[in-house]
């Protein structure tokens, strides 16, 4: 009798532990995502991308907005050559304009294009700060 006892338990735990397992393995592999510039995203076949976030600058030219839709360039932020067209659907930040600093993080499409699901602005320099000399 005691002996089916231990079993049942030995069974238990391992079905509790492999569940855990699984749990933190889906958990860490679906929120892992490359955090890049865009002369890195560009340095990758779109297959391989994959999840990304991309940091750069928003370009003047080719900035367009249509509703809730926003298109625009991400520029290298060291390499202003260097671009990624972007296409978001969703709320805009507020600090949102031509030269912001932003990270968008989604997907790249087959056409080239970065197809973003979330759109963050880098806190304006107003808001640091200020470095007096004395």
């Amino acid at each position: 009798m005691r002996k089916k006892n231990t079993a049942a338990y030995i069974v238990a735990f391992l079905l509790f532990a492999g569940g855990l397992g699984y749990l933190c393995y889906a958990g860490f592999s679906e929120n892992s995502v490359y955090f890049l510039n865009v002369s890195e995203a560009r340095a990758l076949a779109p297959e391989k991308l994959g999840q990304a976030r991309l940091f750069g600058l928003v370009e003047p030219a080719g900035l367009r907005r249509g509703g809730n839709a926003l298109s625009f360039n991400l520029a290298d932020k060291d390499n202003a050559d260097l671009i990624i067209p972007v296409a978001y659907a969703g709320m805009v930040p507020d600090a949102f304009k031509a030269g912001a600093e932003v990270i968008v993080e989604g997907v790249m499409g087959s056409d080239g294009c970065f197809l973003a699901r979330t759109l963050m602005t880098k806190c304006p320099s107003k808001y640091q700060k200020e470095n007096r000399g004395s």
